[in-house]
This record gives structure tokens, sequence and C-alpha cells, in this order.
């Protein structure tokens, strides 16, 4: 009895006001993942904006000096038509990482507006659902080269061909958190006392979207850099004159017995780039996921 009184009155008693629950913030960076997959790639986003601006220009050809061995004419050597290649990966640092950012911000304020219409209106949700599944039917490689060999590979037109097959998902996660949400006490008070529907979507479900999204997006951006890659190396993506990883593995490869130092590193660029962009969605998942969270606390 005296046992339990004790704990009675510990429990009873307040916590200091000084003590507050972390915030989510602070919970991120005490999760490792997040932590050391947010320094890697702060780090290759300081060298993709900065980097062009110490380097050699990446599409000057010097025949004299072509072929070259890292180490001999450059930091990771030169290609077959004397360029060096460090300064070509650099700056194929920055394409990669503005394909990705805009593919997911893109991506995830359409598939955001369009899940909370298809959750929440249940007249427009067949429509929307059956729009979104037949783009799901086709393979987004495919329908990327497709919308490029008709309007022509820019950086815009990358983009946009990348963009619609990610919106699909986004949708489809959205709109299962609307329904779940819908139905909660508080959305259905909200409703019986005559909310307007923008101000529900506003303050009671948009809210309960963000967590899930946030991580949907860091993977929607791994996932773009490499599609950007693939159609790249394919041929079907960024033009020649403008430095990216995917044209320049696939200009090497050619070369590649010989100077297997042309992929190597833009290869090694984009696999770390994107580990990192994986890293981080891991850590943040598990920090957003309340039943983690609640024990990181």
């Amino acid at each position: 009895m005296a046992e339990q009184s004790a704990h009675d009155t510990a429990a009873a008693t307040p916590m200091p006001k000084g003590i507050k629950d972390p915030s989510v913030f602070q919970l991120a960076l005490r999760n490792k993942s997040v932590f050391w997959g947010s320094i890697l790639l702060a780090l290759i986003v300081v060298i993709a904006a900065i980097g062009p601006f110490l380097t050699l220009d990446p599409v000057a050809l010097n025949p004299m000096n072509r072929l070259k061995a890292p180490g001999e004419a450059g930091l990771f050597g030169t290609d077959q038509l004397g360029r060096d290649v460090f300064s070509r990966v650099v700056n194929g640092a920055r394409v990669s990482l503005i394909v990705g950012l805009a593919v997911a911000a893109v991506a995830v304020a359409i598939g955001l507006f369009l899940g909370l219409i298809a959750g929440y209106i249940r007249v427009m949700d067949a429509l929307i659902m059956r729009v979104m599944d037949g783009l799901m039917s086709i393979p987004a490689i495919l329908l990327a080269i497709a919308m490029i060999s008709l309007s022509g590979a820019t950086l815009a037109t990358v983009v946009i061909a990348i963009v619609i097959p990610e919106i699909p998902r986004v949708v489809r996660l959205v709109r299962s958190v609307v329904l779940t949400v819908r139905e909660e006490p508080y959305v259905e008070a909200a409703i019986s006392v005559g909310t307007p529907v923008p101000l529900i979507m506003s303050r009671h479900v948009l809210p309960n979207t963000i967590a899930p999204l946030i991580v949907q997006a860091t993977y929607i951006c791994g996932s773009a850099m490499l599609t950007e890659a693939i159609l790249g190396f394919l041929g079907a993506g960024i033009p020649p004159e403008i430095p990216s990883w995917g044209n320049i593995m696939s200009e090497g490869r050619t070369f590649f017995q010989l100077t297997p130092w042309i992929i190597f590193f833009p290869g090694i660029c984009l696999a770390v780039t994107v580990l990192a962009v994986n890293i981080v969605g891991d850590g943040l998942r598990d920090t957003l996921d309340p039943r983690i969270a609640r024990n990181m606390r």
C-alpha cells in the first residue's frame, strides 16, 4: 500500500515548468538516420551550389587531353572529348538535385489537391481514382520517353515527364488519410455545426496529411533523380550540352573498358545522393510515426 501511494503521488506531481516535450524537429535530430543523412545531403547541396564556380568549364573541349586517367588531368580524369570529368560531375549534381526537388514539390502539390478532393468529395472519388489507375498502368519510363519524344528534351519537359507518373502515388496516399480522418468525431462534429468545407479541410484534414507527405516527398525526390539518370543514359533526357549524371554515363559507356572512371564517378555520386535522401526519408518516417516517436521521447 505504501508503494502504491508513493506511485500515485509521483504520478500526480506535475512536471516542472522548465521541462517540455521535445518538438518534432528535436526528435528528428535525435534520429541518427535523419542526422547523418541530412549532413551528407547538405554537403552534396553545398558542392552543387558552389562547385560550378570553382571548377572548369564542363563543356570546354580539349582534344589534346582526351581520355586521361584521374591524376594525369584533373581529379576525375577526362572524357573522350578532353572535357574535365570532375567539372561535369559537379555541374551534373545541380541538375539532378533540381530535377529531384522540382518533381517532389510539383507531385506533392498536385497530388495533395486531388487527394483531398477524392477523399472528401465522394462524387469525385471514382472519377479521379480511375484516372490515377490509368496513369499507374503505364510504365513510368515509357511514358516519360514518349512525352520527351513528342515535346523535345528540355529540363522542364523532363521534370513534367517524371512528375506525371508520381502524382497517382501521392493521390492514393492523401486519399487514404482523408478517408480515415473524415470519420473522426471531431470532423463529424465540425460538419454537424455547419462548418464550411474549406475550413474543415484546412483545419482538420490537411494537418493530418503533412507527416506522410513529407516522407513520401523524400522517396519521390530520390526516385526522380534515378529516373532522370535513366533517361539521360538512354539518350532521352537532358540535352547533351547540359551535363547530368545520366548523360555523362551514357557518353562514357562506349569507352567503359578503357576508361571506366567516366561512368564510375557519376554513378557513385548518384548512388550516394539517392542513398542520403532515402536515409533521411527512413528517419523521418520513424520520427513522424506516433508509435515510434512515443518511445523516443
